[in-house]
């Protein structure tokens, strides 16, 4: 109970003092990605929150909508923009989120909300990611962000979730500012992004 609380407390002061000070920044994204990529500037995506629910997630657009004949989307790297790659490698494209966190969608700091197709592929044990409320950041993206693979972070997600406590989600914080400032991990080695997950291939413990 006590940790819920001081939790809320933290993402809602983090928050609400994160979109103070970088206003400026997101209103200069906002604009160059009008200008760069035609609007909108933010995009909303379903994505898996807390116990598999879905909500609306908030991001900077970094690609374009690009597509080939058939009218399908363009491969990730295809379509990342050099401007798109800036805004991933600072992490601006993430700022939006804190309006999510703000809703109480998202805290600071959790398991990275990821797709809903997701879910049903899931194992028991990842599955388990799916207790806390997602975050901004977390345990996997200061260990290692997309460069490692899905098994591994998810394994993290795990201990996160095992292991949270303030202490714990005050290094998480002051760790992911050291990361965006090195701009580490930000790419699976050979993609733009991260591969798209398709399951774990050990399904054995589902139910």
């Amino acid at each position: 109970m006590f940790y819920r609380a001081a939790k809320r407390l933290i993402d809602l002061f983090c928050a609400s003092l994160g979109l103070l000070i970088l206003s400026p920044v997101m209103i200069w994204a906002a604009v160059m990605i009008r200008r760069k990529m035609s609007p909108p500037a933010i995009f909303a995506q379903p994505r898996a929150g807390k116990d598999g629910a879905a909500f609306l997630l908030y991001k900077f657009r970094s690609m374009t909508d690009e597509r080939d004949a058939s009218g399908q989307l363009l491969p990730d790297g295809e379509r990342l923009t050099d401007f798109g790659q800036w805004l991933r490698r600072t992490s601006v494209d993430e700022l939006p989120q804190l309006w999510n966190v703000i809703r109480g969608d998202m805290s600071i700091t959790g398991p990275r909300p990821l797709l809903l197709e997701y879910v049903p592929l899931y194992n028991e044990t990842e599955r388990r990611r799916l207790e806390a409320l997602p975050g901004i950041t977390g345990w996997a993206q200061i260990n290692g962000r997309n460069a490692i693979s899905w098994q591994e972070k998810f394994a993290l997600d795990v201990w996160y979730v095992d292991n949270r406590s303030v202490l714990l989600d005050v290094r998480i914080i002051l760790l992911t500012i050291k990361k965006a400032l090195l701009r580490e991990g930000i790419s699976a080695q050979g993609e733009a992004t991260m591969p798209r997950f398709s399951g774990s291939g050990d399904r054995s413990d589902d139910s």
